[in-house]
């Protein structure tokens, strides 16, 4: 797992990227088509760090690279909805790229994070 201060710097940045997903999920053309993509934007990308905050409190590794693989699951549904957005012509792409791109870096960490946690079960078996 990860030291305390990694720890509290991904809590941090999962809880910003739940921030500005709401942000966004706020701004979005009062559509019918806007709006049912937003709120499944606005469910996978808020839960990202819930999934995060639920593995540091996880009982085994085996709890906390379930709970970092369903952060991972919830990161591409985020993109999937936010590609829509973008190819349905809701956003122009120039509104979503930072937040497609630290999608993509939680996406990087999270994977790492499960991929390290793998070793130190297998170490352990």
């Amino acid at each position: 797992m990860k030291d305390e201060g990694e720890m509290k710097d991904l809590k941090v940045r999962t809880k910003e990227f739940a921030l500005r997903i709401i942000r966004l999920y706020v701004a979005l053309p009062k559509t019918t088509e806007a709006q049912v993509i937003g709120k499944q934007l606005l469910r996978s990308g808020t839960s990202v760090g819930a999934h995060y905050r639920e593995g540091i409190r996880a009982r085994s590794n085996a709890e906390f690279i379930s709970k970092l693989e369903g952060g991972l699951q919830e990161l591409e549904e985020s993109c999937y909805w936010m590609e829509l957005l973008i190819e349905s012509g809701l956003l122009p792409e120039s509104k979503l790229s930072d937040l497609m791109d630290e999608a993509g870096e939680l996406t990087a960490i999270l994977t790492t994070c499960a991929k390290n946690a793998k070793k130190i079960k297998g170490d352990r078996v």
